[in-house]
């Protein structure tokens, strides 16, 4: 079970947004490759970062500030935002990031996904944002069709290596992890599953580590630890005493 700190990219800061509103972004720092040294320090082992602006735009826009971040951590970083195309997910991996995550690509294009877990495996990620149970795309900005459980079974035996689900509905507003939608998730396909979106306190700690949440691969927390709201040393205690 891992605990993924989470650094999201707004004009080259790192931000927590409310709901997925880029007009709604606090600032927490300005130096993203100071945070990514902060939270080695505090003993994650893994770091989580999304490119806002990259994820509207269809492509990487803060670029200079992921290269510092890969700099300044010796973690392994997970990527997600405006990455679309094969080139642009070499160019990442070819940079030191462990794995790319794939969202709106994933919906537009599942082809490519397919091709780039072939390519690149163990290195390709899913994220599947949601919003009233349909997945959303292009940097949540707009709604799909589709079912999550539905776009999850179409990579079922790709070789993706995790599917991040986020609840947009819960995102930075603390309210706590959907926990039957993510579980029903993980429950329905066999790619490892990392929770996210609205983990509150220490009490979502202590509910992933419950028996029937121990099937998921993780969960990212962001405003929680940025705010206080939830202590890392107890955080990473907790999941070490329950591996």
């Amino acid at each position: 079970m891992i605990l993924f700190p989470a650094i999201d990219l707004k004009d080259g800061q790192c931000v927590r947004l409310k709901l997925g509103d880029m007009a709604q972004a606090t600032i927490y720092n300005e130096s993203p490759a100071a945070q990514a040294r902060a939270f080695e320090d505090q003993g994650f082992k893994w770091l989580h970062v999304v490119d806002l602006n990259g994820a509207f735009e269809g492509q990487s826009v803060n670029g200079a500030a992921v290269e510092a971040i890969l700099k300044s951590t010796k973690n392994p970083v997970q990527l997600g935002g405006g990455i679309r195309s094969l080139a642009h997910i070499e160019t990442w991996l070819d940079k030191g990031l462990a794995r790319v995550i794939l969202g709106t690509v994933a919906v537009r294009n599942p082809t490519l996904v397919k091709e780039a877990c072939k390519l690149f495996p163990g290195r390709v990620a899913v994220g599947i944002d949601a919003k009233g149970g349909k997945v959303a795309v292009e940097g949540w900005a707009e709604a799909s069709s589709l079912e999550v459980i539905e776009l999850a079974k179409q990579f079922e035996g790709a070789g993706v290596a995790a599917l991040i689900y986020t609840d947009i509905d819960r995102d930075g507003i603390l309210t706590g992890i959907n926990w039957p939608s993510t579980l029903a998730l993980a429950d329905a396909v066999s790619i490892p599953v990392i929770a996210s979106g609205g983990l509150a306190s220490i009490n979502d700690i202590e509910r992933m580590l419950k028996s029937d949440a121990k099937k998921l691969a993780g969960a990212i927390t962001g405003r929680a630890l940025y705010d206080g709201r939830i202590d890392p040393a107890a955080a990473l205690k907790l999941i070490a005493e329950a591996a």
